[in-house]
């Protein structure tokens, strides 16, 4: 891993590393922000919901004109914004105590990840060129061990003071900004329709101004990827992948606290659930990567990976059909184990679809607009998230005042198959790598 990641280029490595960074700040707070909010600060549930509804919205929401920002203006200064104002927005979040500061401290961190991301994955895919699977592969490892560490040393600085943990995440994002500023050649879409060369910097560190790129709208961007039929099909089939592993976060977690209680064991069980995950990506995922491309083109493996992820939650399905011991030995095992299980098929799923879902994007954007389309994609996803988490939760209070707990253990291994089958409909019929003449006459 370590000879992989020497290989590539300096911005690439560079990029890799500023994501693991990203994800400790950002996970060293955030699980610890709504205690924050409800017991130091004293806010009620709703205004708790409320202040972490709007760090999602605003990042959700605005992920499509962060990506088209990008593909105007560069790559590096869309980076170098998000970081600074994630800084300022996590400093506030540690400073102040009345709502509308809160309100706009977590807007302002959910609009820094909306400028920074899009442009983080294009700029790694223009960086990377052939190797771009390969190289996203090597970046979820980073990704995945931010959100391993940051919880950890955020548990460890709440214990002191949540203002503390504020200041100090605010810091390694100011850190970041400074080290984009110096380290971070400036790089844009070298492939946009008026043929900008957005890699030959200027003065300010932003790509050139040529004339075409900077007049057009995002208007003009926007309805050019709008118009990308097969990559508005793609995006809808992927949709499941993230319902899917977002139930780490949801129906796993209910369903070990339903089991094995609210107590030690409880939360034990879940941070094993986590470490599970985590550490299975670090671990085994540019071997699977790898495994994968020898063996199978892109859309059998997208298909194979939400295949998997469906399947993830059979042994939970099949752990219904056992009697729930009143205590002891058996009911711990029966709360840690089948939920650990999917955890750890989940994350196969997502070590399998990854890196191909990343490298697709840009073959169906035909390497133009790459930033704006992969902001597109986290829009769709993003709302693709919170109605299956809606129905997820649905389903769990379903289960459980008619007595059915295998219905959304049914429910979700069905959405995965369903996802497997557009996606390998979509393999099948060329759409997951149309022409350029197709592209070209989709986009116009």
């Amino acid at each position: 891993m370590l000879t992989q990641f020497r290989s590539y280029e300096r911005s690439a490595r560079l990029l890799m590393v500023n994501q693991f960074t990203i994800n400790l700040g950002f996970y060293m707070l955030m699980p610890y922000l709504a205690a924050h909010l409800s017991g130091t600060l004293g806010l009620a549930g709703w205004l708790v919901g409320l202040v972490l509804g709007v760090r999602n919205f605003s990042q959700q929401g605005m992920f499509l004109v962060g990506g088209a920002l990008a593909d105007r203006f560069g790559y590096k200064p869309l980076i170098v914004a998000g970081c600074v104002l994630r800084t300022l927005g996590f400093a506030t979040l540690g400073l102040v105590d009345s709502l509308s500061a809160l309100l706009a401290a977590s807007a302002a961190t959910g609009l820094a990840g909306a400028l920074f991301n899009p442009a983080v994955r294009a700029y790694l895919a223009a960086a990377a060129g052939d190797r771009r699977l390969e190289a996203f592969a090597l970046f979820n490892v980073f990704y995945q061990a931010g959100i391993l560490l940051g919880p950890l040393v955020g548990m460890v600085l709440t214990g002191v003071n949540f203002r503390v943990t504020c200041l100090v995440s605010a810091g390694i994002f100011a850190l970041l900004s400074i080290v984009q500023i110096r380290a971070l050649p400036a790089r844009g879409d070298e492939s946009a329709p008026d043929g900008a060369a957005a890699d030959e910097s200027t003065s300010d560190g932003a790509a050139p101004d040529d004339g075409g790129r900077r007049r057009a709208g995002l208007l003009s961007l926007w309805r050019s990827v709008l118009g990308n039929r097969p990559f508005l099909l793609f995006s809808g089939a992927m949709i499941g992948s993230y319902v899917l592993s977002f139930q780490v976060y949801l129906a796993l977690p209910l369903e070990v606290r339903r089991l094995g209680g609210e107590g030690e064991f409880g939360t034990a069980a879940v941070a094993g659930m986590f470490a599970v995950s985590g550490l299975s990506t670090i671990l085994c995922q540019t071997r699977v990567t790898r495994w994968c491309k020898a063996r199978m083109t892109a859309g059998r493996a997208l298909a194979r990976g939400l295949l998997t992820m469906g399947l993830a939650f059979v042994p939970l399905l099949a752990a219904t059909a056992l009697p729930v011991p009143a205590g002891g030995l058996g009911r711990w095992a029966l709360a840690a184990v089948p939920p650990a299980l999917c955890a750890l098929l989940l994350a196969l799923g997502t070590m399998i679809t990854y890196p191909f879902e990343m490298d697709t994007i840009v073959r169906l954007s035909g390497n133009r607009l790459v930033a704006t389309h992969y902001g597109l994609y986290n829009t769709i996803c993003g709302i693709g998230i919170t109605l299956g988490n809606l129905l997820t939760g649905a389903a769990l209070d379903a289960s459980r005042s008619a007595g059915l707990p295998a219905l959304p253990w049914i429910a979700l291994p069905a959405l995965g198959l369903a996802c497997s089958a557009a996606l390998h409909g979509l393999h099948r019929t060329g759409r997951l790598a149309p022409s350029s003449a197709k592209l070209e006459a989709a986009m116009g």
